[in-house]
């Protein structure tokens, strides 16, 4: 099964070596302050500065200013900027201008009146996350361990390449790619103990189930 992995939330220099030797080829930093996965800019730096070429560095934002865009580009190593809040399509396109990087914009889906979005921000973006939208309430826009009805985008496809997000684990990914036909998935509470805590062992079950299927 010839499917990319972004292994998001790291924040340790060995789960970020051990999700580089399993085989991801998307590491995601998260710049989130409410998120158990935050790293501040200066841990993000020690840690993108050893990720080998090849292998993409991610940055999750959410809703951030230009300000703080400008601090996390100007000091952290980036391929990707991901932005997982409620970011307009005006602003995509103007932070990909300004920036120079691909843009990955996150949309939430829980029904189908969420996937006229997916076209809509296919068309600004470099690449579309399709996650499981937030449930009322919830601190963090992802990384809550929840999926959608897969078959809502099954064999679909968008003006952009894209990854799928939710929920996903070592025993349902395989199904997953089954259903929506995804070439690329992301995942975060999948492959920790704890929230914020990845596990390697996970990690390495995760890229093994796929390898395997």
């Amino acid at each position: 099964m010839d499917t990319r992995v972004k292994i998001c939330g790291l924040s340790t220099p060995e789960t970020v070596d051990v999700a580089v030797e399993a085989g991801a080829q998307y590491l995601g930093f998260v710049f989130f302050p409410k998120s158990p996965r935050y790293v501040d800019i200066p841990k993000a730096r020690a840690l993108a500065v050893e990720v080998p070429m090849g292998v993409a560095k991610v940055a999750l934002v959410v809703n951030a200013t230009d300000a703080e865009l400008d601090r996390i580009t100007d000091q952290v190593p980036l391929d990707m900027l991901q932005l997982h809040g409620t970011e307009s399509l005006e602003r995509v396109s103007d932070i990909r201008a300004r920036y120079g990087l691909p843009v990955m914009k996150a949309v939430g889906v829980s029904g189908p009146e969420d996937l006229a979005a997916l076209d809509a921000y296919g068309m600004v973006a470099d690449q579309i996350l399709v996650d499981t939208k937030a449930p009322k309430g919830a601190v963090i826009p992802g990384g809550n361990g929840l999926s959608f009805d897969w078959r809502l985008i099954s064999k679909r496809a968008w003006n952009a390449p894209w990854m799928l997000a939710g929920g996903l684990t070592a025993e349902n990914v395989v199904s997953a790619i089954q259903t929506t036909g995804a070439k690329q998935v992301d995942l975060s509470s999948g492959v920790e103990s704890a929230p914020g805590v990845k596990d390697p062992a996970k990690i390495r079950a995760f890229m093994a189930a796929i390898r395997d299927a």
